[in-house]
């Protein structure tokens, strides 16, 4: 919690309405002698005067006091998982009302907002896409006010990359390359910073320290990669012997990094986009056997604790930086939206052409299935 600035906030209030200390005195039922000694800190206004100076000044207690309500790391997580767990079970307006409730409780604790803006990101597809969208516009709304008024500089680059994939989910490409174009040039001296930061840590003796930032700085590149690759699908999906030569090169990265345990929603991106590829040069055979791979490691994760980002033997300084991550590592969705996310991948009308195909009837049969299983 910031500092109070009773005093502070008096004066500036007070100078708002254009009137003198007299006046203010008069209105509350004080002497002028008090009004300027609660201005010049020798004295604070009776807890009773409080709703009385806040009703007339027309603001809330805590605007009045500056109290800034914070919230801690765990304490942000506990709201985040609560939520998630609501939007699977209950209305979504319903829930989206009281996470609207805690942004305006919360509205100076900007990591929480923050994350607040992440969850509407993983969630607005809920609704249907005319709500969607404005939920995404909500979310983009909140990143401008933590820009505009978070003092610290890692929070405000947050917001701007967040507000920068909300952005790309509203089709404004504009504002994205607005956003992005400059900080993300691969031509900066700053996107070598990680090789340099460690070769400090190594000069200055710190060797832990630089094997804890090697690591976290070796898997970020590694899910970079993942992105570049789907990205790469994306960009040449009319190149097939392109495609299968990206997934041949992008496999091989996974099974020597063991990616599909430690963070396999990456890799089950990669065999959905990949199948749309293949369903696109008529290779349905092929198609299905990549939304068979979809649908295993999907399942997979969602019957163990897959979902959340996980370490391993070899990423052994993992731990350090998911704990010093906001939400922990876990899972951005509850397991139920996961699953029905899956369902509507596989019956998204792209795979129209596949109805026929008895394994891919199967396939779907056994998707549909599986819910009981997890529960």
């Amino acid at each position: 919690m910031n500092s109070l600035n009773l005093a502070e906030n008096i004066v500036r209030l007070r100078r708002e309405k254009k009137i003198t200390q007299e006046q203010l005195a008069e209105v509350i039922g004080v002497t002028k002698a008090s009004v300027s000694k609660w201005e010049t800190k020798q004295s604070m206004p009776d807890v009773l005067l409080l709703p009385q100076l806040a009703t007339f000044f027309g603001v809330t207690i805590d605007a009045l006091l500056g109290y800034e309500p914070q919230l801690c790391k765990e304490q942000i997580q506990k709201q985040y998982y609560e939520l998630t767990k609501a939007f699977a079970e209950e209305d979504f307006e319903t829930v989206m009302e009281r996470s609207r409730m805690l942004v305006k409780q919360y509205y100076s604790c900007y990591e929480f907002l923050l994350q607040i803006a992440v969850l509407w990101l993983n969630h607005y597809m809920l609704p249907g896409e005319a709500q969607g969208r404005a939920v995404l516009k909500e979310a983009k709304e909140l990143c401008d006010h933590v820009q505009q008024n978070c003092k610290e500089i890692r929070i405000c680059n947050d917001a701007i990359a967040l507000k920068a994939a909300l952005a790309l989910q509203l089709g404004e490409a504009a504002e994205v390359v607005e956003l992005l174009e400059e900080i993300s040039d691969p031509c900066r001296l700053g996107m070598q910073n990680d090789a340099t930061l460690i070769g400090a840590y190594m000069l200055s003796g710190e060797r832990k320290k630089a094997d804890e930032f090697n690591q976290i700085s070796t898997y970020i590149h590694l899910q970079a990669l993942m992105g570049g690759a789907l990205q790469e699908l994306l960009i040449h999906s009319g190149e097939l012997e392109r495609c299968e030569e990206t997934m041949r090169r992008v496999m091989q990265v996974v099974q020597a990094y063991r990616l599909e345990d430690i963070n396999a929603n990456s890799v089950i991106l990669l065999h959905y986009r990949m199948a749309m590829v293949y369903l696109l040069h008529g290779k349905k055979g092929s198609a299905i056997s990549e939304l068979q791979a979809f649908v295993q490691l999907t399942q997979e994760m969602l019957k163990t604790e897959l979902v959340a980002l996980r370490s391993d033997d070899y990423f052994t300084e993992f731990g350090v930086w998911l704990e010093r991550l906001t939400l922990g590592g876990g899972a951005p969705r509850d397991k139920r939206i996961i699953y029905d996310s899956m369902i509507k991948g596989l019956e998204d009308p792209v795979f129209e052409v596949l109805k026929e195909e008895k394994t891919y009837q199967k396939l779907l049969e056994n998707a549909r299935c599986f819910k009981r299983i997890y529960q």
